[in-house]
């Protein structure tokens, strides 16, 4: 007799289980014998993979992502900016803005501020460098007449500060377990469809349901080799 095959859920990373759930539960809503005779648990299995897709969105990013890089990128211009503007004044023919310029030289080179470096460590020693540049060289910096850059790199300094903060915020926000809970109620749902599915074949005949039973144990199977059994081969076959 036909039945669906057991896979153990748990043993796959949190992408591929919500990609094996989410097939299941749509292939379930296009077989018109597995959706008639299995509604309530087909219904239950794409409430669950809803949740479980919320989740892992959250999970994977914050909405305040996209924000941060913006801001990241426009004060590191800044910063650039701010640099080069610098250079240029070291050499000026007038000697008190040449050694402005050749002081704040030397700042930028004590801070070694790299701007691929971690997001928080950058935005730390900015602050720090920033602070220098409001107090013991305010004098180097209005010689120079940096004073709006130094203003700009600050308010996009304290912008990444303000999103890095809040992002931790959503992140602290969230229910904990939250996706792994989701993934237990997939798993859950799952089960008893694969339940009432092998149950409906055994009393009814397999006939009707035996394209979902097939594709269910195609699927099974290539989520064990693929996912499950630790090779780290890209299939080329498709999931669907």
């Amino acid at each position: 007799m036909k039945e669906i095959q057991t896979v153990y859920l748990g043993g796959m990373n949190n992408a591929a289980h919500f990609l094996f759930v989410s097939n299941m539960a749509a292939r379930a809503e296009k077989d018109a014998a597995v959706a008639e005779k299995c509604k309530a648990q087909v219904a239950a299995l794409r409430v669950a993979v809803q949740a479980e897709d919320e989740n892992l969105q959250i999970s994977a990013k914050s909405l305040t992502t996209d924000k941060i890089a913006a801001a990241d990128r426009l004060r590191d211009q800044l910063y650039a900016g701010y640099k080069k503007a610098v250079a240029g004044y070291a050499n000026f023919p007038v000697e008190e803005m040449a050694e402005a310029a050749k002081i704040l030289q030397q700042h930028v080179k004590d801070y070694k501020i790299d701007t691929q470096a971690q997001l928080d460590k950058e935005t730390g020693l900015l602050v720090n460098f920033i602070q220098d540049l409001e107090g013991k060289f305010a004098g180097q910096v209005k010689a120079l007449s940096l004073g709006a850059f130094v203003e700009k790199l600050k308010a996009a300094n304290e912008e990444v500060r303000a999103l890095t903060s809040q992002r931790t915020d959503e992140r602290s926000a969230k229910t904990a377990g939250a996706l792994k809970a989701a993934r237990t109620a997939s798993d859950e749902a799952y089960r008893m469809l694969v339940l009432h599915v092998n149950a409906h074949a055994l009393l009814e005949g397999e006939e009707a349901y035996a394209a979902f039973i097939d594709y269910a144990n195609t699927e099974i199977d290539h989520f064990k080799q693929e996912v499950l059994s630790g090779s780290k081969k890209k299939s080329t076959a498709s999931a669907e």
